[in-house]
This record gives structure tokens, sequence and C-alpha cells, in this order.
């Protein structure tokens, strides 16, 4: 309810040239009266019963756009008529949906509580029927996104599911499922524009040469020690070499270092060029792929070189995973793991109670991170979250050279950090056996608490005396800037010194 449906229909229908049939219109028609005096008169089992076959009829009918009630995806018999067509889900914050659903006569938006109830019980509902989701904002989104929708009802997206990413400079599609990055996904830019891939050696054999239309490829060593200004220079070099141009575009083709390196490359090179990210490992595809975070590391601090440049789109094909090495995989769950926290809801209940890392994991990690930048792309408030064991984590990265810890062991460390400082003893507890199970390190040997404490005095998100911590006392509870004491910190940090 309150996510826009009515107007949105209308204009995608006006743009396609096609037919818009707006489910509660026509029952309202056909039944006689008001949907609230149906609820009133007959119930809500005589309404339900209504609505699902009209809508039945309606899937079973020619080619248009349908407004569907919010209701009617609770009809499995609806449910899996859907899967014959593009299922786009209007993505709309609690607060604003009762914001607009409530005083408006909706039988079903009159106390607070029951909405956000419902609000809760039909969201895994929605997200599981949906082959698109849009954040919604205004009708010009609709407008730019409506070009990948058009191609997914013609078939042209083979299958795979969409997740529209907005930021303040820019759009740009998400297309998740298998063969994303090699050729079944509508190519995000135009074909005139060269693809130059970037990779590393281990991923550029088994995932780089499947990009189509490869016009060129530039590999470097892998990890994260050599995500420097060196690897950097030798990548503008290359991209010299082969000619490139402003219409060229590059490929990051790999793992969170491939996608951070190749994205600051492209943001720099010629004063900035378009990057489409294809993350192949767990921790890109869940997190570093998305929201324009570029950069290297100093040997000082961890990503203090950098550029915010947004994806001309990203391509996830869950499949990649499969060729990861256990311990690599068991690192990007770590991210699974810090975003659902900061998610709560539906995303926690599944990541929480020990879910495996499917599809609609990818999608809910996904989803979360792209509101939250929606919001914030450039660190000045909300995006700071993001940040949840980071500040520990890096700090780990950092005394230990990038060399003895993967990211995600280290943030699976900060985590359990950032949780203690939180007062979050129970969910510490619980976190911490998702952690184990995965294979993750629970301590770390050989460093001191207090050079860790002084790395954590260098995270470029410090902008005065005070390092900010973000501290998560719930699952969905997550607040930034909290200003610690540093014998808290340095307690946290010693219980994790084996």
């Amino acid at each position: 309810m309150g996510a826009g449906k009515t107007t949105s229909a209308a204009e995608a229908g006006r743009l396609l040239g096609v037919d818009v049939r707006d489910a509660d219109a026509l029952l309202e028609e056909r039944l006689g009266a008001p949907i609230e005096d149906v609820f009133a008169r007959d119930g809500e089992a005589a309404f339900r019963a209504a609505e699902e076959r009209l809508v039945l009829e309606l899937l079973d009918g020619p080619p248009c756009v349908i407004a569907l009630g919010g209701g009617a995806l609770g009809a499995p018999a609806v449910r899996e008529a859907l899967r014959d067509h593009v299922t786009v889900l209007l993505e709309v914050a609690l607060e604003t949906a009762w914001s607009r659903a409530s005083g408006s006569g909706r039988p079903l938006a009159r106390d607070r509580a029951a909405f956000d109830a419902l609000y809760a019980e039909r969201e895994a509902i929605y997200h599981a029927a949906a082959d698109a989701v849009l954040p919604y904002s205004d009708l010009a989104l609709l407008r730019r996104a409506l070009g990948a929708l058009a191609a997914m009802a013609r078939g042209e997206a083979g299958g795979l599911r969409l997740l529209w990413a907005t930021t303040a400079s820019g759009d740009y599609p998400v297309w998740v499922g298998p063969g994303a990055g090699s050729g079944t996904a509508p190519w995000p830019l135009a074909d005139a524009s060269r693809r130059i891939v970037v990779t590393d050696a281990n991923v550029a054999e088994q995932h780089a040469g499947r990009v189509p239309g490869l016009a060129g490829m530039i590999e470097i060593p892998p990890g994260e020690e050599h995500k420097t200004l060196a690897t950097a220079e030798r990548v503008w070099h290359a991209l010299v070499a082969q000619e490139a141009t402003r219409a060229d575009h590059l490929v990051a083709v790999g793992g969170g270092v491939v996608g951070d390196l190749a994205g600051f490359c492209a943001a720099t090179f010629q004063r900035g060029i378009p990057v489409v990210q294809v993350p192949t490992t767990l921790v890109a595809q869940v997190d570093s792929a998305y929201g324009g975070k570029t950069g290297v590391d100093l040997p000082e601090a961890k990503n203090y070189v950098g550029a915010y440049h947004q994806p001309a789109g990203v391509l996830v094909d869950p499949q990649t995973l499969g060729t990861l090495p256990p311990e690599e995989f068991a690192a990007g769950y770590a991210e699974v793991v810090k975003t659902a926290l900061i998610a709560g809801g539906e995303l926690w209940e599944r990541v929480g109670a020990g879910a495996p890392v499917d599809e609609q994991v990818i999608l809910g990690c996904a989803r979360t991170k792209l509101a939250v930048v929606a919001e914030d792309e450039r660190d000045g408030g909300r995006r700071q979250v993001l940040n949840l064991g980071h500040t520990i984590g890096h700090a780990i990265e950092t005394v230990t050279g990038y060399a003895r810890l993967r990211h995600g062991e280290a943030v699976g460390l900060g985590l359990l950090a950032a949780l203690r400082l939180s007062g979050a003893g129970d969910l510490r507890e619980q976190v911490a056996g998702l952690l184990a199970e995965a294979g993750l390190p629970l301590s770390v040997s050989g460093v001191a608490p207090d050079e860790v404490l002084a790395a954590t005095r260098r995270d470029k998100k410090r902008t005065g005396e005070h390092v900010p911590f973000v501290v998560c006392p719930a699952p969905g509870e997550v607040r930034h800037g909290a200003q610690l004491a540093e014998a808290d910190v340095r307690a946290a940090v010693a219980e994790l010194v084996a």
C-alpha cells in the first residue's frame, strides 16, 4: 500500500503503448462498491476470493500493464501465475507507506501496529515474487528503468532478476542470475564502446574470457597487497598501450580488489571513463561491487586513496561462486552477516538462522546496500552504517600488512568487537557461531591491541578528534558516529587476540 502502483502502471502503459489494468478499480466496478465497503459488508475473505478470480483473469488475458492490489500475492494461485509474467516490486519504506495509506479509507491502514505487522508479513512474499525491484521515488526513475523492464518483457534478459540502483550522481541496472556476466544480461553500455577487462591472474582463465565482445584484457596480481598505486599505474599504462579513449569502458571481473582498483582506474583515466562491475566473489556480489566506492591502499591505511565513481551496471552471476576456494567463500560470508545485521527483518531472519547463501540472500544484501547508498551516496551520514565491523577490521588488516588475513576474515573479527562495544553479548555469541560454522577465525595471534587502536585513529571516516564507530545493539538497529571510550575499544580488541 502507498507505493504508487496505480500511477506508475499508468505511466508505464503510456510509454509502452499498451493497455493498463488497475485491479483495485476493476474490483470496485465488479463488486459495485468501494473496497472498504466490501470489507465491511462481506469480510476480507470474500474480498480476497473475488480479487484472486479477477487477477487470474487479467494474467490470462492479452498483454498489458497491471497494477496489483497489495494483498493479491497472498493467493498461491496468483503467485504461481505470475511466474509467466514480469513482476515489478515498487519498494517503499514503511514510514512512507503508512503516511500515504493511513487516513485514506483503506481498511488495512487504520491501526499502526497492525499495519507494521502486515508490512513485515508481506515483505518476504513480495521479494520472492519480484523479477525487478525499483526503489520508488518518482516517475522519472520509472522512465529511466523502463528500457530494462521492457527488455525483460520481450524475453531479452534470460530470466535474470533486476535491481535498479539510484544515486545522486546517476542510476544503473543490477542484473542477477546465471550467465549475467557472459551475455545473458542486456549490456549496460552501447556496443560501440569497447569493453576492456581488468581482472587478476586467478580469475582470468575461469571467467574473464566469457565477457561478450571483449576488446582487450589487463591482468593484475591477485591479493589485497597489490591494491596499490603502483598496480593502478600499470593499468593506466596498459590502457594507453591499448589506445583506450573516453568512448571505451572497463569491465571489472573479479573480487573486491579488482573491483575497487578497476573502478579507481576508470574514475581517473582521462578524467573518467565508465566501468561495468562483474563480481565473481561473495564479498563483491553482496557488497563491494555496488555503491561506487573505488580506491587503493597505502601502507599506513586501507582505501586511503580513491574516488566515488558509480558503475554503469553490475552483472552478478551466483554460479561463479562455485569456483571459489572454500576459504574465499567463507571470507565473503562475513559481509553477508554484516549486511543482514544492518537490514534486520527478513534478511536477518534467514542469515541468523544459518540459511545457505543463495540467490535470494545475495539479492537481499544488494538491496540493503543500494537502499543505504541511495539515501547517502558520499558517506555524509547514513552510509556510514555500512562500516559496521570495518573500523577495527580495517585496522587489523593494516597492522598485519594486508597479507595475513583476508578482508572478510578481518571484518568478521571487527564484527565481534563491534557487537561487544554495542553491549549485545547474546547477539555477539550468535554471530560468533555463524562465523565459526563458516570456518572464519574468531581470534588473531601476534597482534598488539595498542597497534590496532592506533590504526583505528587513521580510519578514513575520522574527521575530528574522535574515531566514529558503528554500533548495533540489535539486528536492524544500527547507529553510526558513536564515540566510545578508548579503554572499551582496547578491551574489545584484546578479546580477539589469541
